[in-house]
């Protein structure tokens, strides 16, 4: 039987994970339902303090009532750039109530950076990898200062960039915990379908991957998922989580 990953108890551990702690935990939940993964990362405490991450998008209510159904006092960060979508917000005070969501955090970016390095705000339409960096980057690594662990709900269909990602995974000396990785468009629809969760207000008008406003668009028949994110610029990725930028359709340059 693999070993089970160190529990982390203490923010001044120095690292807090190795690359051999992801591969334990890789190895002991190989083949383990999502449900019980969810359930033991959270009830065992194995990945220490961590945080959902979360953007209340298209598929955001899956990842959150499984989270919920363990502990719904688990934080959530949500990240409002300022540029969000009004049925975003809308809909991410609808998941709260519905899922008894109490650790949610509402993480926006530091008002003198927007001053200086966005007066205008619009530097989405010249600097979009710049915008992202003050509005989604710089918050959320100031959000995970005290964290040990995040959990996300990439999961592996929804583009190129994310077509290999494991359930764990070394994000600096923290753990990125991705329990959909290998769900697919008709696990997701089951799961909401099976626990009635609602659906984001814009997805049946064909934003099937919501995120700031200016730079999310419908998607069209065939595309991936994501592709309606960045339309016209080479960039597939905020880069919260670290992915390479590439061009739909092109293969990722590490």
């Amino acid at each position: 039987m693999a070993e089970p990953a160190r529990r982390i108890d203490r923010i001044d551990t120095a690292p807090r994970f190795t690359a051999d702690d992801v591969a334990r935990l890789n190895a002991r939940f190989e083949g383990v339902p999502t449900q019980e993964v969810i359930r033991a990362v959270i009830a065992e405490g194995l990945l220490g303090r961590l945080a959902v991450v979360s953007s209340f998008g298209t598929e955001s209510a899956v990842l959150l009532d499984l989270v919920a159904m363990v502990d719904p006092a688990t934080p959530v960060i949500f990240l409002d750039t300022g540029k969000m979508f009004p049925e975003t917000l809308a809909y991410r005070d609808t998941l709260v109530e519905r899922l008894g969501l109490t650790g949610v955090r509402n993480v926006a970016p530091e008002a003198a950076t927007i001053e200086a390095k966005d007066a205008t705000g619009l530097r989405w339409s010249y600097d979009p990898d710049g915008c992202c960096e003050i509005r989604k980057v710089l918050p959320l690594a100031a959000a995970m200062k005290d964290l040990d662990a995040s959990i996300t709900g990439r999961k592996g269909f929804q583009a190129a960039t994310r077509a290999n990602i494991n359930r764990f995974e070394l994000d600096g000396d923290r753990i990125k915990f991705n329990p959909l990785a290998d769900w697919s468009k008709p696990d997701l629809d089951g799961w909401f379908e099976a626990r009635q969760l609602p659906r984001h207000p814009l997805e049946a008008q064909g934003y099937l991957s919501i995120g700031c406003a200016p730079c999310t668009s419908v998607v069209k028949p065939g595309e991936d998922p994501r592709a309606g994110r960045w339309r016209g610029w080479d960039k597939v990725e905020c880069g919260i989580h670290g992915e390479p930028i590439v061009r739909p359709g092109e293969e990722p340059v590490f």
